[in-house]
């Protein structure tokens, strides 16, 4: 198989994938249905690649060999994440390599399930301000971004302004929130595209903040939102806070597409061991078995 062929000639013992998607059954249909009709908003179609059933992508992503992974999920609306939080837990209590994942709102009530969900073993969060429709920098979050700040608990944030801009989206609203929490663990999705270039400024400032790859690079992005080559430099300095993320089981095209997406940037070796195992098993605090 290419994929387990890609990370063993690496030496690593598996991916570590921090952007993959599981969620309760009748949210994940809503989700495709709309990739299904995303066509006359990017110009391009969007067929899902992995449109199996949870336990069939599951045996998919072991398959490849995906040490560890998460379930992001997003609330667009105010009284569903907790309601979300609670089936994440679920998913990761029957799922052993499946981070725990979680999610927030600003809502009233956000600081107090945030902090059980903590408690509960979260081991990741996912923001999501274009679907979310929110400003991250909204005071009622304030007490939440403190509370993940710390307890080192990261966050994936979907902040940049593809495939759609959104009120907002782009990096300023997210500036600000690091002004105030600098220490967060942000992880910044789809390495903050379209504005990439920013999101690197942000992650020049700001030690914790860290970028995945979800879709960057790919053949499908690059028509759509191509990454600037004069950036690539900037890429091998900030190698050991890239992450792999993909976006599994929501892409137009095979998962070991994304591998060698990130191959052909000729960052080298180091770089991708870094991007495609080490990076996450130091921060997520995984031990060394193989796969």
């Amino acid at each position: 198989m290419r994929v387990r062929a890609f990370w063993r000639r690496l030496g690593v013992p598996g991916l570590v994938d921090v952007h993959t998607h599981f969620m309760p059954e009748r949210v994940l249909r809503k989700v495709w249905a709309y990739f299904d009709g995303v066509g006359p908003l990017t110009g391009m179609e969007w067929p899902i690649s992995y449109r199996q059933d949870e336990e069939e992508r599951l045996a998919l992503l072991r398959e490849f060999g995906v040490r560890a992974f998460t379930a992001m999920l997003y609330p667009h609306k105010p009284g569903m994440a907790s309601w979300l939080n609670g089936w994440a837990a679920e998913f990761a209590g029957r799922t052993p390599d499946c981070l725990h994942t979680a999610t927030l709102f600003p809502e009233d009530g956000v600081e107090t399930y945030v902090r059980e969900a903590v408690e509960a073993g979260a081991r990741v969060f996912k923001s999501h301000v274009q679907v979310g429709g929110y400003d991250p920098a909204d005071p009622l979050l304030d007490p939440a971004w403190g509370l993940l700040a710390e307890s080192g608990t990261p966050v994936v944030m979907h902040c940049g302004s593809g495939p759609q801009p959104g009120k907002h989206t782009g990096p300023e609203p997210v500036a600000r929130v690091l002004a105030r929490h600098p220490r967060l663990r942000l992880i910044v999705a789809h390495m903050g595209m379209p504005e990439y270039a920013d999101f690197l400024d942000l992650a020049e400032r700001y030690a914790e903040v860290r970028l995945d790859t979800t879709m960057a690079f790919t053949d499908f992005s690059e028509r759509l939102s191509p990454f600037p080559v004069e950036e690539r430099s900037r890429l091998a300095d900030l190698g050991d806070r890239v992450l792999l993320g993909t976006d599994f089981p929501n892409i137009p095209y095979p998962y070991v597409h994304q591998l060698e997406a990130l191959e052909r940037l000729g960052l080298g070796d180091e770089w991708l061991r870094g991007v495609c195992h080490d990076n996450g098993a130091r921060l997520f605090g995984l031990g060394a078995a193989a796969a």
